[in-house]
């Protein structure tokens, strides 16, 4: 079975090869984008079921030279050395190739959209949550991703009560989507004059950007507010009401944007977090419809369970869902963060493939 939908994906990929070639194609911008990234998207699976078509030609021929008994003693036994290494690489190859025809998250290529709240631990939590922006901040530079901030509420000792940016780049999502959930701190806090460790929260909220097409919203759900920023004052204070607040009548969502010092770029901003927001609303709607499928405690993003915790005395870091704890304190708050996201993939990977076995 596995064979013959590879088979399938291999016919299109030379279809599409060729359809790229024709001058109404090349010519109909839309079309060609869209076959580019058809075509882009079996690449992998294709070179990698060449790859077994070659390997398994040639150990069935080792074989057949392994039974031909007018063959010489020697190249029949050079003949079975080569059966069985073919043999294995082409088990290793068809684990591989069914890791590839996993139905993938339609939402890994996008941009994401993600929120911090300081949660429990007052100012403590606020400077928790401006640690871990900083963190994802030098994590997107490690990957290649660009930050924007669409809307911040800061305090006077340099926390965060509240901060919505994007992080824009191929794959952000795929990278960030397990961030969801409650991140927990123990720590000794600046504001503590009695060194006693306090235990603090920030929730963390991971939307896939959504485009127009995929939320229909009127205009005439929307009300349309402009009004100054939150900030916590001084250089802060936004003397202009360049900020943006939307009300999306029907849901009761309000966003406030004031990342720019345009009016109209906040409301841009504004706009496409609320696409997100419905967005993200019409998937868990979806999920819900669905009893029977997988529901993974790593790939939930269930924003009321506690996900991992910071431990600054101990100088550790535990990842609850995998029960992973990591030593590298610094580089991972420096931003060094792949090696969890790593395992939490892996996690995932394994517990949909158990799906596909059932």
């Amino acid at each position: 079975m596995i064979f013959k939908k590879l088979s399938a994906i291999d016919d299109r990929y030379r279809e599409i090869e060729q359809m790229l070639t024709l001058p109404e194609v090349i010519s109909n911008n839309k079309d060609y984008q869209r076959l580019i990234k058809e075509y882009n998207s079996i690449a992998e699976v294709v070179a990698k079921y060449r790859e077994y078509t070659v390997a398994a030609r040639e150990m069935n021929e080792c074989d057949e030279m392994m039974r031909d008994s007018s063959q010489d003693p020697e190249l029949r036994m050079l003949a079975e050395e080569d059966f069985h290494r073919l043999r294995e690489e082409c088990e290793r190859l068809t684990e591989e190739l069914k890791l590839l025809l996993m139905p993938r998250d339609p939402n890994d290529s996008k941009n994401v959209i993600v929120e911090l709240r300081a949660g429990a631990g007052g100012e403590e939590a606020a400077l928790f949550a401006q640690d871990l922006y900083r963190m994802y901040t030098m994590y997107s530079a490690t990957r290649g991703f660009r930050i924007e901030v669409i809307s911040l509420n800061d305090t006077e000792l340099g926390g965060i009560k509240s901060i919505t940016f994007s992080v824009i780049g191929d794959g952000a999502y795929s990278r960030f989507k397990f961030e969801s959930g409650v991140h927990r701190v123990q720590r000794i806090p600046v504001t503590e004059s009695n060194g006693r460790i306090q235990t603090s929260t920030v929730t963390v909220a991971v939307l896939p950007e959504a485009d127009e097409v995929e939320v229909d919203i009127s205009p005439s759900d929307i009300k349309i507010e402009s009004c100054k920023s939150s900030g916590a004052g001084g250089q802060h204070i936004n003397k202009t009401e360049s900020a943006v607040r939307l009300t999306h009548l029907p849901s009761g969502i309000v966003i406030e944007c004031d990342g720019e010092r345009s009016q109209l770029q906040n409301k841009e901003r504004a706009m496409k977090l609320l696409y997100s927001k419905l967005y993200d609303i019409k998937q868990r709607e979806q999920d819900e419809r669905i009893a029977s499928e997988r529901r993974s405690q790593v790939g939930s993003g269930d924003r009321s369970e506690k996900i991992r915790t910071y431990n600054y005395p101990q100088s550790r870091i535990t990842d609850h869902r995998i029960n992973k704890t990591v030593y590298t304190f610094d580089a991972f708050l420096n931003g060094e963060l792949d090696s969890v996201i790593d395992d939490l993939i892996a996690a995932d990977t394994a517990e949909r493939l158990k799906g596909e076995d059932k």
